[in-house]
């Protein structure tokens, strides 16, 4: 799960997903979407191995991602509560809904530009994201907090404050080392496609 998990966390570090209304019949459903993200994971770890790999595209649907990031099986940042993925060509948008002063315990800031950043808030994020030559690169374009967008430099001021020290990798722009030999990554119409050489 970690070339997924890496990429799409990269991509944004605040996302949406209600489940504690899941129906049986949508529990299920989602059993069945983690168990197939799993099997492609599995795959491309034992791929990986292979010298050389099957260049084979692996696909994931958003569908996938967004069951196993509500099942629990990733580990969200403290104060990120729940997390919801859409995949458009090139973009990925991410909605969460985010407990900022869990998010930033042991850290205040006097600065009132900062004071948006705190009780619990929905937060809708818009990022440009794809993985070449092993690397991949994530440029945020734009962030809301209850519907009103975060002026880039405010939120470039968070960054600084709050998550460059917890995630130092993260960043308005991030550029990161791909997993599992994954030499490409895709953003699609509700999916992402990679690759491995």
């Amino acid at each position: 799960m970690k070339v997924v998990s890496v990429f799409l966390l990269a991509v944004t570090f605040t996302f949406l997903l209600t489940t504690d209304c899941l129906s049986q019949d949508r529990a299920s459903v989602n059993s069945a979407l983690v168990a197939a993200l799993e099997k492609k994971v599995n795959h491309l770890q034992s791929n990986a191995d292979r010298k050389p790999p099957d260049s084979t595209p692996t696909e994931f649907s958003e569908a996938e991602i967004n069951a196993y990031f509500a099942s629990g099986n990733i580990d969200l940042p403290a104060g990120v509560q729940s997390v919801a993925f859409q995949e458009q060509p090139g973009i990925v948008l991410g909605t969460s809904r985010v407990d900022f002063d869990q998010l930033k315990t042991g850290k205040n800031s006097y600065n009132p530009l900062l004071s948006v950043f705190s009780g619990v808030h929905d937060v809708v994020a818009t990022a440009h994201a794809y993985g070449v030559k092993r690397e991949g690169f994530v440029h945020v374009d734009s962030v809301s907090i209850d519907g009103v967008e975060v002026p880039q430099f405010v939120l470039e001021l968070f960054v600084q404050k709050y998550l460059k020290p917890k995630y130092p990798n993260v960043g308005i722009d991030s550029r990161f080392a791909l997993p599992a030999r994954v030499d490409a990554a895709t953003i699609g119409l509700h999916k992402v496609t990679v690759v491995q050489r």
